[in-house]
């Protein structure tokens, strides 16, 4: 059983075309607020990252944002986190997502939250950490890319037990469950 206390969410930086996707960003804040983990996330102040910072801020809850010192100067940070991470590059804001954070999970987004996601699932393949990493299922917006995945052990791209890595579920309390009860593969080998 894992304990979370600091969970980093991926998400896009705009709030997409279906408003489902703001409505989990909600709901996924309250949850965090109500259980008292802290969220980690990009920085910014647009799309669901900052709907997810108002909404934990505005219940006092603790957000910290880590976002790279080319997109503070485009205006995009969020001045009101608990803490601002300024960080020289896209990669140390990565590195310093994952050390602040016990779990992993990514929203509807884009490029940057599958980059994000995606790092995050190489590290651990790779055993530089040992943390639940999962996809909050919306509206099945992530069925292609679970497909891919299945696709990818299927065609010999990528070992079952490094597939067990990224967990998937469509409510909250179930994606939670499966990253509270996350067990690493010990044998985790990559082609």
């Amino acid at each position: 059983m894992q304990n979370l206390k600091s969970i980093c969410v991926y998400c896009g930086s705009g709030t997409g075309n279906n408003p489902i996707y703001t409505s989990i960003a909600l709901e996924l804040s309250d949850y965090l607020v109500d259980n008292h983990m802290r969220l980690v996330n990009g920085g910014g102040s647009i799309g669901l990252m900052g709907v997810m910072a108002d909404r934990v801020l505005e219940r006092g809850g603790e957000c910290i944002g880590i976002i790279p010192i080319g997109l503070k100067e485009k205006e995009v940070a969020h001045l009101g986190m608990t803490e601002l991470i300024v960080t020289p590059d896209m990669h140390t804001r990565k590195m310093k997502m994952v050390n602040l954070s016990d779990a992993f999970i990514a929203l509807p987004g884009g490029f940057g939250t599958l980059d994000e996601l995606f790092e995050t699932l190489t590290w651990a393949q790779l055993n530089l950490h040992h943390k639940p990493i999962g996809l909050l299922n919306v509206e099945g917006y992530f069925d292609p890319l679970i497909e891919m995945a299945d696709r990818m052990v299927k065609e010999g791209f990528l070992r079952a037990d490094a597939r067990t890595l990224l967990r998937t579920a469509e409510s909250i309390d179930d994606l939670f469950k499966a990253l509270n009860n996350h067990v690493p593969p010990h044998s985790l080998k990559w082609l």
